[in-house]
């Protein structure tokens, strides 16, 4: 995907923005175009079909709906299934927040061009229960279950968040990282679709059959197990199989996405400052043809941005190693999306 411009200017928007931050124009995303186009309150045409501002607009939707939606919400909210009562404005204000990065998601699923079958077409289609622990009034479980993604609207909050990230004792934590890892669950039955591919599966990540709630007991009284490192992503990733597919999952998303939007904002490593005894291929690339150039590329692109962030005083960027196993798993899932992408 190109780096999202102002339709009226040219300049470098956000994918979050509603308004360009330059020439002040009001942004609309188009989802199929993947483009900005301007919002207007009366519509604009696009490729023949009127397109409105979302109903969330004023929740911080800057996302456009076509006319024969048959409703005011454009595709990213009308795959929330259950939202917090309206009469709630402070978890709709964390309902905002979070649905910065639901359409992040969603737009890097349609850049991937996986298919998205929404919950009210088809049982197990996917959906999404925004849910507050501190709305409901009692723990909201993170978690997929028959395509519906469960996400806390609590954990926008950076200070609740952060307690659970240092409790569980996990170098990363985002409302981001939720989608991108639940997405993974949601993916892996529907990518998977014969016995071949399942044995394939099982043999880099284990035999999902096992008892998750056995797995689940054993991981929060034992921990990982020593030397996880040399075969997993994250701690979290040794639990299960069924978690160790979607944190690889998660994590394949989180490169792609930071490699995307370095490469299309132009950003190139010169490669002798970056010590590399190859050819001066550009890194990072617009489009990789297997998943080891890509983690090759990302060898270094990561180590450049932990270094810019740790230059700002913060944790880095990336705070995960990538061994051998792990880079055959998501090649493993970069074999998938490839198969099963329309894009």
């Amino acid at each position: 995907m190109p780096a999202p411009r102002c339709p009226r200017c040219d300049r470098f928007v956000f994918l979050d923005d509603l308004v360009c931050r330059s020439c002040g124009a009001d942004l609309g995303f188009h989802h199929p175009s993947l483009r900005y186009h301007l919002a207007d309150p009366a519509g604009v045409e696009i490729d023949g079909m009127r397109w409105f501002p979302c109903g969330n607009r004023p929740w911080g939707c800057n996302w456009l709906v076509a006319e024969d939606a048959g409703a005011g919400r454009c595709f990213s909210c009308s795959l929330s299934r259950r939202l917090p009562p309206q009469s709630d404005p402070v978890a709709w204000e964390k309902l905002a927040a979070a649905g910065v990065a639901k359409r992040r998601l969603m737009v890097q699923l349609l850049q991937l061009g996986l298919p998205i079958v929404p919950y009210y077409e088809r049982e197990g289609g996917l959906g999404f229960d925004l849910l507050s622990s501190l709305a409901e009034g009692h723990p909201v479980m993170i978690g997929h279950a028959n395509g519906i993604i469960t996400i806390d609207l609590a954990e926008t909050l950076d200070a609740r968040r952060e307690a659970l990230r240092v409790s569980l004792g996990e170098p990363y934590r985002t409302m981001l990282g939720h989608f991108r890892h639940e997405v993974g669950h949601y993916y892996q039955g529907v990518l998977i679709t014969d016995e071949a591919g399942w044995e394939e599966c099982r043999a880099l990540f284990g035999d999902e059959r096992a008892s998750y709630q056995d797995a689940l007991d054993r991981h929060y009284t034992y921990g990982a197990p020593e030397g996880w490192r040399t075969s997993f992503i994250s701690e979290y990733a040794t639990m299960h199989p069924w978690e160790d597919f979607a944190e690889c999952f998660a994590h394949y998303l989180h490169i792609r996405a930071t490699l995307d939007t370095a490469s299309a904002a132009g950003m190139v490593l010169d490669s002798e400052r970056a010590a590399r005894i190859v050819d001066h291929d550009v890194v990072p690339r617009s489009e990789y043809p297997d998943a080891e150039l890509m983690l090759d590329d990302w060898q270094w692109v990561s180590l450049f941005f932990n270094r810019v962030n740790r230059a700002m005083g913060q944790h880095d960027l990336y705070p995960f190693e990538l061994s051998p196993p792990v880079h055959e798993k998501l090649g493993f899932i970069d074999r998938l999306i490839r198969r099963g992408s329309t894009a």
